[in-house]
């Protein structure tokens, strides 16, 4: 059976994955505020080294995957917050666990958004995110709203990861993002008493399939994506999201 770490695994998304990967007999390590394997704030590069070393502590052989699930939602005040976790948390674990999942050749699957394809490359707070300067992004972003926020830490660790699977993959290790559209979550129900209510709600309306994504079926995707089975799926972003990217952006892919 399969030995994998999460963080974020307290609730929603993550909540639901860690149960089906236990529920079909793997070992997984969890990473989160509370109610975790580890505990650890995950915004400061000292709780980041905490969660590193927790996890190489509690899987002394190596992980066969790691997920980076935690995250915030474009509603919190605190915009260099959500820079922090979404962004430069998910790079520096993932970065400080890469030798852990070479040792048995796992998967790193990223939890990206189908928000990102809303921000433009060229966005300076995206810029600064991937040239790795976490001060000046928080600076910048500071003064922005929160969806920049959300929707650019998103954009920025979808673009690390397509720039970085070569290197990964020759080390045996398969990179690969998942981008949810909208899921009933703790996180999305924060977001709809908020002032981004009324358009979490028009979007959630406008879903292709009819109805809102639950964390389980986001679960299901990554699942497949951390297993043998999606051994040949490398560099990948897959939207799960009910048809919304492809209602909003008809023509890319």
């Amino acid at each position: 059976m399969a030995v994998v770490a999460m963080t974020g695994g307290a609730t929603g998304i993550g909540a639901a994955l860690k149960e089906q990967l236990r529920s079909q007999g793997d070992t997984v390590i969890v990473v989160d505020l509370k109610a975790a394997d580890i505990v650890a704030d995950l915004s400061t590069s000292e709780g980041r080294q905490v969660a590193i070393d927790g996890i190489k502590a509690a899987s002394p052989d190596g992980l066969d995957g790691f997920i980076p699930c935690a995250g915030l939602g474009p509603h919190v005040g605190d915009h260099p917050l959500i820079a922090r976790v979404n962004y430069f948390a998910v790079i520096e674990t993932v970065t400080g666990l890469r030798d852990w999942v070479a040792r048995k050749k796992g998967a790193i699957l990223l939890v990206s958004s189908n928000s990102a394809p809303m921000m433009q490359n060229e966005n300076e707070f995206v810029q600064l995110c991937l040239d790795g300067d976490e001060e000046s992004a928080c600076r910048l972003i500071a003064g922005l709203d929160g969806q920049t926020a959300y929707a650019g830490a998103k954009r920025a660790i979808t673009m690390w990861m397509r720039r970085n699977i070569h290197d990964y993959a020759r080390g045996g290790v398969r990179l690969n993002a998942v981008a949810p559209g909208f899921t009933r979550t703790p996180l999305t129900d924060a977001g709809m008493d908020s002032e981004y209510g009324e358009a979490m709600k028009q979007f959630a309306e406008m879903i292709p399939v009819g109805r809102e994504g639950q964390p389980e079926d986001i679960a299901n995707v990554m699942r497949f994506l951390l297993s043998p089975e999606a051994d040949f799926v490398c560099g990948s972003v897959l939207f799960v999201d009910g048809g919304s990217d492809a209602l909003l952006r008809p023509d890319n892919f």
